[in-house]
């Protein structure tokens, strides 16, 4: 599995996804589609927008066993539920069907901000 980081090149709330050339496209869109729906089912319980249109979610690997490699951070390194967010996203993509297992990695480089979250985050939150 190759490992990327987050490039400024990364459009707000469009992680990068490196799926395995052993899958199949079908199989591919199928995972990427059930993983994005899954990342959209976590809510930070202070703000009424999930983390992936709040754009906290930087990389998604997938590997020809289809073991998930999440790269995510939070909006701030003190967020009082920092301990137990790992947790969740991991619960949520292990029940995508297909994936096999998933590691949360969590991470503040580079530190989250504004710019990173989706339309749909920023009316949810009043922020234009």
């Amino acid at each position: 599995m190759a490992s990327t980081h987050v490039d400024d090149d990364v459009q707000p709330n469009r992680p990068a996804i490196n799926p395995a050339t052993a899958l199949t496209p079908e199989e591919i869109d199928r995972l990427t589609d059930g993983i994005i729906a899954a990342l959209k089912t976590v809510y930070d319980p202070e703000i009424p927008a999930d983390i992936y249109e709040l754009g906290l979610i930087y990389r998604v690997d997938i590997n020809d066993e289809r073991h998930v490699n999440i790269d995510m951070t939070l909006t701030a390194p003190g967020c009082p539920v920092a301990g137990e967010m790992p947790g969740w996203v991991e619960n949520a993509v292990s029940m995508v069907e297909g994936v096999k297992s998933v590691t949360v990695n969590m991470t503040f480089d580079p530190p989250w901000d504004q710019s990173r979250m989706s339309d749909e985050a920023r009316v949810a939150l009043d922020m234009w």
